[in-house]
């Protein structure tokens, strides 16, 4: 077996399953689940429509690259999102089965653990699970970067010595941030390209939330179209991003990785060979996604309006507060958060996650403990009557 499996903690959502061992919810709610970050507003019927109309495709073997058609749509649409003068559909754009399956697959085209010493990989905590498992499954050794309200969620790039810097060879980046829906400014991006040039690590930008944002005359500031506004090319950079969120298609597992040519020339390589191009019938779908704004815009809708309508309610119990962009609230608990999601499930039904299971313990504390994440993706009379239960859980006390 490889040896590294051994490093793997349990899911977030595992160890939930066990922290709810025992617990019978009262009877007298129905549940309400707030844990995972499943996107449960309606498919769009044109994006199934492609779908059925694409299964045509399933006569053939799909290419690595996909089709043309599909990377040039998703060229289109950075351009036209990020104001961005041209992207290479052949060279700078590659279709994925969804960020996470990307994210892993391209830390395993970058680490090279040949160099003599351990490379590291470095990601804000707390952190997406996905960046630390594939760190470990490269014989990299991740390293967290706590993020937190006192410092408005920047990294703190000093957190590092010289001697540590010298050894990362990938930066992930969460921008819009999960849990935190913290955005990157143009300052921090600038910031973090400095350190990338001086040492020569390759940054990866998580960027599956930027279509969750509040106000239309202000989308999210990406990697890519930050590199263009600092002037400078896509040298060691690559975005993630993906269908399920902006269009609510989580089961169609469809994104893309863009950016620096020469990066993706190898993660092709190793692409080809880990056997994971996308379906034809899904690309057709997908086509038909990053065409359409439409769909896109009436999806912020709802969750503008559910986060307008819960905040208020939970911002003196939780001191939490609209976030940046993306459909979490990020939660201060009034007591230890395991004990706070256990409790709340066992008098009220309502399921929501503990942060500690996000983060993991750096710079002597984890920074997600004493945090609940609340993902507002069920409809918005169950959010609002969540945050009431809540409301009444807390006064108890």
């Amino acid at each position: 077996m490889n040896p590294h499996l051994s490093k793997l903690q349990p899911y977030p959502f595992e160890k939930l399953r066990q922290l709810f061992t025992g617990v019978t919810p009262n009877p007298q709610y129905r549940e309400i689940r707030l844990s995972i970050g499943e996107p449960q507003h309606a498919t769009p019927a044109f994006i199934k429509d492609a779908l059925s109309a694409g299964l045509g495709g399933l006569a053939s073997y799909p290419s690595t690259l996909g089709s043309g058609e599909l990377r040039g749509s998703i060229a289109a649409w950075l351009q036209r999102r990020y104001g961005l003068p041209g992207i290479d559909a052949e060279t700078q754009v590659i279709p994925v089965n969804g960020s996470r399956e990307a994210l892993f697959a391209f830390t395993q085209t970058i680490v090279d653990a040949s160099r003599g010493y351990t490379p590291l990989v470095v990601s804000p905590n707390p952190f997406y699970q996905i960046y630390e498992g594939a760190a470990y499954l490269a014989g990299a050794e991740p390293r967290f970067l706590n993020t937190l309200p006192s410092n408005d969620y920047a990294f703190d790039f000093a957190t590092l010595s010289e001697t540590e810097w010298q050894r990362v060879q990938l930066f992930f980046v969460c921008s819009p941030g999960n849990p935190t829906g913290k955005v990157l400014g143009l300052d921090d991006w600038k910031q973090l390209f400095a350190l990338a040039d001086r040492y020569g690590f390759v940054i990866a930008s998580d960027e599956c939330y930027s279509e969750i944002f509040f106000d239309e005359s202000r989308p999210p500031l990406g990697c890519l179209q930050a590199a263009h506004l600092l002037g400078r090319g896509f040298e060691r950079l690559v975005m993630f991003s993906s269908l399920s969120k902006r269009s609510n298609v989580p089961g169609m597992r469809s994104g893309f990785v863009a950016g620096d040519a020469v990066t993706l020339r190898s993660f092709l390589l190793y692409r080809t060979y880990h056997g994971s191009a996308m379906s034809p019938a899904v690309q057709a779908a997908s086509v038909a996604a990053w065409n359409d704004e439409a769909h896109v815009v009436e999806n912020r809708r709802q969750y503008t309006e559910k986060l307008a309508a819960v905040t208020p309610l939970l911002s003196d119990v939780l001191a939490t507060a609209m976030p940046d962009a993306g459909f979490y609230l990020w939660a201060r608990a009034p007591f230890g958060d395991c004990d706070f999601a256990r409790s709340l499930l066992a008098d009220y039904n309502v399921i929501l996650l503990p942060g500690s299971y996000l983060a993991r313990t750096a710079q002597g504390i984890n920074p997600g403990a004493g945090y609940l994440r609340i993902a507002l993706v069920a409809p918005l009379t169950d959010c609002v009557e969540a945050a009431r239960r809540i409301r009444s859980f807390i006064a108890k006390f």
